[in-house]
């Protein structure tokens, strides 16, 4: 195949490349930054010629721009695998649907429910006729392979990930290509994590050791964990994480993660998918030392726990005296969705060596600017179980940790009653003994 030629033949405009949208179509995007932005402003255009068309997207950074065109949803209709912080507001005005599932089921869904148009925003071709997927090989190989139509637009901002088996697309299998003008990919600066976060931060970097494989979630306490590991002397450590956020680059810098002990993907920090600041884009690169795949193979419970001593570090929003963990929405308001954190805390346990935690702050402030204690007697009313009480781990505040596994209800409520705020302390102790477990 002469790949110069058939790459002229399917380059299009983006309203062409769009024309094999039709009415009542499914329309999947990558997650993050491999979603598209201006096929899909393309796509918006295109609003009176079409209805029905469903779009299933994964945690967007683009802009939206069929919702923003049709609020009514006429038109367009917006089913979220996972809230981001541009969804909330949708859901608000009754505009998103969630399809909730552990991300590690995600390839299997696609295979099901099939899309009818693919969009991706790719790396240029390669001399061989392949376009790299960038930062979000997630679910995009197999997206490609079980849609009707796939299109991909090219970004040359995109970076060229290395991985282990999905990590391209080739030209014979993509139908319509479109060179666009190349805008910067959306950042994401680390969050600065607060002293109280710094605080528990702590309490997890005491459980560590040489040669942990580290799987760190979003946020400002695992951004304190990862500036802590880059100050601390831990050595030779290995990364198996399904995000890749700045915190592992600062790691690397340091000069921590070797992976040398790894069992699986030895020397390599594996992941599925990336979004941070340029700096980080320019690290992920071609860089040999990372290996980018699919969910169901960074997010196999299995397949984690074949790395011995997995750390694995996530958090929650509030946290119940039985060990019930609430990560997702508190009521029905919308805050994320489950991604890793189940199948890792169950990685982590079966690993030899491994610990999870699930972290959060022992208070936050109400509206009024009062404190209410993140550890509850029961967990707010319509609050979503991410974890049963059957699988909590350690649960961890800035006043210490909770290991709740293999531990009665009588046990669990004490633990977590030592690291709540001790202003609430007597209150969750009353509690605890009107739920019949304290004594």
């Amino acid at each position: 195949m002469d790949y110069q030629q058939e790459y002229k033949k399917k380059l299009v405009s983006a309203d062409e490349a769009v024309k094999v949208v039709k009415s009542g179509d499914w329309i999947d995007y990558p997650l993050g930054i491999g979603g598209t932005n201006e096929l899909a402003a393309a796509l918006a255009r295109r609003k009176e010629e079409l209805c029905g068309v469903k779009l299933r997207p994964v945690l967007p950074v683009w802009p939206n721009y069929c919702m923003e065109v049709d609020p009514d949803e006429n038109h367009f209709s917006w089913n979220s695998r996972y809230f981001s912080s541009k969804e909330r507001h949708y859901h608000q005005q009754g505009l998103l649907y969630y399809l909730p599932m552990q991300f590690n089921e995600l390839p299997s869904v696609v295979t099901c429910l099939a899309p009818d148009v693919f969009m991706a925003t790719v790396t240029p071709m390669d001399q061989h006729g392949w376009f790299n997927w960038g930062a979000s090989a997630s679910v995009s190989r197999v997206s490609a392979r079980n849609a009707r139509k796939v299109l991909v637009e090219v970004n040359t901002n995109m970076p060229r990930v290395l991985g282990g088996n999905s990590e391209a697309v080739h030209i014979s299998e993509i139908d319509y290509i479109y060179e666009s003008t190349n805008p910067p990919l959306p950042s994401l600066n680390p969050v600065t994590p607060t002293e109280t976060e710094k605080c528990t931060a702590v309490h997890v970097i005491e459980h560590m050791r040489d040669g942990s494989c580290i799987q760190l979630g979003q946020g400002g306490i695992p951004g304190a964990v990862g500036a802590m590991v880059a100050a601390s002397d831990l050595q030779d450590l290995g990364v198996h994480t399904e995000i890749y956020v700045e915190a592992f680059l600062e790691m690397t810098e340091a000069g921590k993660i070797t992976g040398r002990r790894k069992t699986i993907d030895p020397l390599k920090q594996v992941f599925s998918l990336a979004w941070g600041s340029k700096r980080l884009y320019d690290f992920l690169d071609n860089n040999p030392g990372l290996a980018s795949y699919p969910f169901d193979y960074v997010n196999h419970p299995g397949r984690i726990a074949r790395n011995d001593n997995v750390v694995s570090v996530n958090t929650a929003i509030e946290v119940d005296l039985l060990g019930q963990i609430c990560s997702e929405p508190v009521g029905t308001g919308p805050i994320s969705g489950t991604v890793a954190q189940l199948a890792f805390m169950e990685g982590a346990y079966r690993s030899q060596g491994g610990q999870s935690f699930i972290c959060l702050t022992s208070t936050s402030k109400q509206h009024d600017g009062s404190l209410q204690s993140n550890i509850k007697p029961v967990l707010t009313r319509g609050a979503i179980i991410a974890c049963s009480r059957s699988a909590s781990p350690v649960i961890v505040t800035e006043y210490g940790t909770a290991d709740m596994r293999r531990r009665t209800t009588r046990e669990r409520a004490e633990a977590l009653i030592n690291i709540a705020h001790p202003s609430f302390q007597d209150k969750l102790i009353s509690a605890a003994k009107q739920m019949k477990i304290w004594r």
